[in-house]
């Protein structure tokens, strides 16, 4: 995107006032402020408070659905869903063994509930932000309120909920999921430095114990202490306790190295025994880490990131074999060992979609009622126009950031610098097509398709929004659509309000793969789930929501300007 932008600007087409516009169009500015309202509910356990209230002991897979999903929607209704969804993930989880429902009868529901939310409100979604921002750049209008798409985005989120709650326990997988890193001793393995043997006083890498081809050296015990993530560098005592991660079969590779002994102690296995040193941390990989398509030995985890990686899940399955030589992929579930300060150091790093602490009970925040006083504070003044959505955003992130809800770092960190540049470019785009004539000769097109049909240009403006979001990104996709759909409406003289709301809509509602829209991608791991899950639950919910959506905005909606 940022490429397109700067070929377009040097090229001419667009002057560099018209290039950089989208950095300041009021959309992007909201949706930047939102994600710092964002940060200070999920910072101060706002969401932990409401989760723990609401999801009490339901009495069947339906039921539990429900609850789920009442809360969700009703918080992604204002506010980002990636954060409401990555601080439910670990609490469900741990909830479906509880109630004894399989933890893949739940993850999809969740990011489902989490999207739906998203099409209530006009600040519950990126997306619509940004629409709103362009709509208003490119007619010159006030834009729509904060409640305007609630008409259509409630009965489309209801009726995705009870869609989901009649067909869900048949659409995904019946398999039971357990915990893939439960046993530790499945894909780690314990040797000792022989006291008198010759490995006494090398370093880790003189002793050759750095650069195994099947096996990583994860940490040292020594005299009851841990050396977790092991510098090369550190030097060998006799009765190191070394813990190995990878190819347990490669135990006997290890026992041919002069010096090494065999483990004994069985009853006190290294990582089942909790240390202050180290601690266990399952991560999910997100699409922007550095380390992916990288073999795991080349990726050099340890310096990046101060961890190292004992196994890997995929497809709700542990990776055996060489670890090594494993390649690390978007959605991959990874457990490490890593030092304690690891989870304070990543918990906001766009390179980890979901990181969970193992046994780790989430802390009390006493500021928890307080972030939510603010975000009603923000919705009320939206809502009733003593605000712009605009301001009243800015007004929240601001009271975040000053009583402590979250701290001047973790704003900074939560502003997704991949979205925001997304964005701002994807409006230079949206301009160009219009400067250049393109919108209208692709408007002319589709009027001539379609025969001047109103009902079958809104189909065709939702079927085509919806494949390209699949393609790119949601938000991407909508800025670019938004231009041609304009000056189709205007040409076939056409009311444009349900055709911008069916570009909302259909941006968000992408379901059927787990790379169409992030928290998709979230649940991938925690959930066990097959690329095939999401095609199975997700297109017919694709085709549901898309119906259900044109149905509503033909009905009450008046088509002709």
């Amino acid at each position: 995107m940022l490429g397109a932008l700067a070929i377009l600007s040097v090229s001419g087409v667009l002057t560099p006032l018209e290039a950089l516009s989208g950095f300041s169009n009021s959309g992007l500015i909201t949706v930047a402020a939102m994600f710092v309202v964002a940060a200070g509910i999920h910072s101060s356990g706002g969401v932990d408070l409401l989760v723990n209230a609401l999801l009490g002991k339901p009495s069947s897979e339906r039921s539990a659905i429900a609850r789920i999903f009442a809360p969700v929607v009703v918080l992604s209704g204002f506010m980002n869903n990636t954060p409401v969804v990555a601080t439910m993930i670990p609490g469900i989880m741990a909830w479906s063994r509880k109630i004894n429902i399989p933890a893949a009868k739940l993850m999809i529901p969740l990011s489902y509930s989490a999207i739906l939310g998203g099409t209530i409100t006009m600040i519950g979604s990126s997306t619509n932000l940004v629409v709103n921002g362009q709509y208003q750049l490119l007619t010159g209008t006030d834009g729509f309120s904060l409640l305007s798409i609630t008409v259509i985005g409630l009965p489309v989120a209801l009726a995705g909920g009870v869609f989901m709650w009649l067909f869900s326990p048949w659409l995904l997988p019946v398999r039971k999921q357990e915990n893939v890193f439960a046993n530790l001793r499945e894909f780690t393995l314990e040797v000792s430095v022989d006291v008198n043997g010759v490995l006494v006083g090398k370093s880790i890498e003189d002793a050759g114990l750095r650069n195994l081809r099947r096996v990583f050296l994860v940490e040292i015990e020594r005299e009851g202490r841990i050396l977790s993530v092991v510098d090369p560098e550190e030097i060998l005592q006799g009765n190191d306790r070394l813990v190995f991660a990878g190819d347990t079969e490669a135990i006997t590779d290890l026992l041919r190295i002069k010096g090494i002994l065999p483990s004994v102690d069985d009853e006190a296995y290294s990582l089942e025994v909790e240390r202050s040193e180290r601690c266990l941390v399952e991560v999910v990989v997100s699409p922007h880490c550095d380390a992916t398509g990288y073999a795991i030995r080349d990726a050099r985890f340890r310096d990046r990131y101060g961890a190292v990686i004992l196994a890997v899940a995929r497809n709700g399955e542990r990776v055996k074999g060489n670890l090594g030589t494993i390649t690390l992929e978007a959605g991959d579930t990874l457990l490490l060992e890593a030092r304690p300060n690891f989870v304070r150091q990543q918990k906001f790093s766009r390179d980890f979609l979901l990181i969970s602490e193992l046994d780790a009970q989430p802390p009390r925040h006493k500021r928890a009622y307080l972030s939510w006083l603010i975000l009603l504070f923000m919705v009320v003044t939206a809502a009733t126009g003593v605000f712009s959505i605009l301001n009243a955003s800015l007004a929240g992130a601001f009271l975040m950031v000053v009583t402590r809800c979250c701290s001047i770092s973790q704003a900074e960190k939560s502003l997704d610098l991949n979205v925001i540049l997304t964005i701002a470019a994807a409006f230079a785009l949206g301009t160009a097509l219009v400067k250049t004539g393109v919108a209208s000769q692709v408007a002319e097109q589709l009027i001539s398709i379609s025969g001047g049909t109103p009902w079958l240009l809104l189909v065709m403006t939702y079927v085509t929004l919806s494949l390209l979001t699949e393609v790119i990104t949601n938000n991407a996709a909508a800025l670019l659509m938004l231009p041609i759909v304009l000056e189709t409406t205007e040409k076939a003289a056409l009311n444009q309000e349900p055709f911008v709301f069916a570009i909302m809509i259909a941006a968000s509602a992408s379901f059927a793969t787990p790379i169409g829209y992030q928290t998709n991608l979230m649940v991938y791991g925690p959930g066990g789930y097959r690329f095939s899950d999401f095609l199975r639950a997700g297109l017919p919910m694709n085709i549901f929501i898309g119906l259900i959506t044109i149905s509503i905005l033909i009905l009450f909606w008046p088509l002709k300007a």
